[in-house]
């Protein structure tokens, strides 16, 4: 924390790619403060109280963000470097978060990250809105967060993922992989039934053309959306999955590897075995082995 007279600023990094930073400029006079920031990241400017204004492009163009107001910008053509006017007797929190670090809060499977479509990699997002009274209270309870420094990071950390859902909730029935990047909803919606249909057909998946047919959309688009949304195509999915459950059904120890193997879709125990292997870098058996002997 740097204390400026009157005024105070504290950054924590919660993870890469992710950072808080508090301002609280209890002063009578502006506080300036400037940091470098690349085309990959995106920017959460909350005011709490008072008036901040962000200088863009050598200060030609001024932004002001007003009070209760919160102004998010991410622009993948040019960085928007942090040029911040803070007015006296101003309380300001800004999130500065990766794009990729941002999506993978939107996915429901959280090892399978999605990334922008061609189509909306270079679009510019820019939105003004009134903090939501519930989300002020988060945001007066992280900058005033007044705890033992041990176990403050956690606690900011804690409370910025409650603020991002907050911020992010529209009170109506989205489905689990909303994000503001995403294309259409009604594209998300056909390529999660894609995903569902290729894992309860894990045994025998149909082929992409039928996948593509049963949910209503041309090839082309279904290996797209899949991609964008749960960054892999279908098979690299669908074999990264059948591994996973064919390792917990090995650690439920209730079914032999021959038994596995067919449950996940293979109908030879070597081709099990082959892909095991190649997943994990190890038999099945010796996985098993691994296990009862840590137990031991």
């Amino acid at each position: 924390m740097k204390n400026i007279a009157k005024s105070t600023f504290t950054e924590v990094q919660l993870e890469k790619g992710f950072y808080v930073l508090m301002f609280q400029n209890n002063s009578t006079k502006t506080e300036y403060f400037n940091r470098d920031i690349d085309n990959t990241y995106l920017q959460l400017h909350y005011c709490i109280k008072g008036n901040c204004k962000l200088h863009f492009n050598d200060s030609n163009y001024v932004f002001n963000v007003l009070d209760k107001h919160a102004i998010l910008l991410y622009n993948p053509q040019q960085k928007l470097p942090i040029n911040l006017e803070i007015l006296p007797k101003t309380a300001l929190v800004s999130i500065i978060i990766s794009i990729d670090k941002f999506h993978s809060l939107f996915s429901k499977e959280a090892s399978y990250i999605p990334f922008l479509s061609d189509s909306n990699k270079n679009k510019k997002y820019y939105d003004d809105s009134e903090i939501k009274p519930d989300a002020l209270i988060v945001l007066q309870q992280i900058l005033n967060a007044n705890i033992h420094s041990a176990i403050k990071d956690l606690y900011v950390k804690g409370k910025t993922y409650e603020l991002l859902s907050l911020h992010f909730d529209s009170g109506e029935n989205t489905t689990d992989e909303y994000c503001p990047f995403l294309i259409d909803e009604q594209y998300v919606q056909k390529i999660r039934k894609a995903k569902d249909i290729v894992i309860a057909r894990m045994a025998e998946p149909p082929s992409l053309q039928e996948l593509a047919n049963e949910v209503g959309l041309n090839l082309k688009k279904l290996k797209e959306g899949f991609k964008q949304i749960y960054g892999d195509t279908v098979y690299s999915f669908l074999f990264d999955y059948k591994m996973e459950q064919a390792r917990l059904y090995l650690e439920s120890n209730q079914l032999n590897v021959t038994e596995v193997g067919l449950k996940v879709g293979y109908s030879t125990s070597s081709h099990f075995i082959a892909a095991f292997k190649k997943k994990f870098g190890t038999t099945p058996k010796k996985y098993v082995m691994s296990l009862q002997a840590s137990s031991n």
